[in-house]
């Protein structure tokens, strides 16, 4: 399954994973630091977010795509339910 983000859905996920890249470099300071552990762990969480975010925003895209490409015939040789258990054990890697 080949991943192609189109503008808006591209720049958004770049944005969210630029976010979490700030973050965790934010983390890494603050352990570095000896920060509070709250702030270090409200940070971390924040990253946490971020990134799943971004990873739903991508299984999302694929969905679609794989559903428009069942429309259109073109399963490179895979069933339905190959597809659906692919996305699925995607989606389940992300909870």
């Amino acid at each position: 399954m080949e991943l192609d983000l189109a503008g808006a859905e591209l720049k958004a996920v770049l944005n969210r994973l630029r976010r979490a890249q700030g973050q965790i470099s934010g983390v890494i300071r603050m352990i570095e630091e000896g920060r509070d552990c709250e702030e270090v762990v409200t940070q971390l969480a924040a990253a946490s977010r971020a990134l799943d975010r971004a990873g739903f925003a991508i299984i999302a895209t694929g969905l679609q795509q794989c559903l428009t490409d069942m429309e259109k015939g073109q399963k490179n040789g895979e069933d339905p339910e190959q597809m659906r258990a692919r996305l699925e054990k995607l989606f389940l890697s992300l909870a």
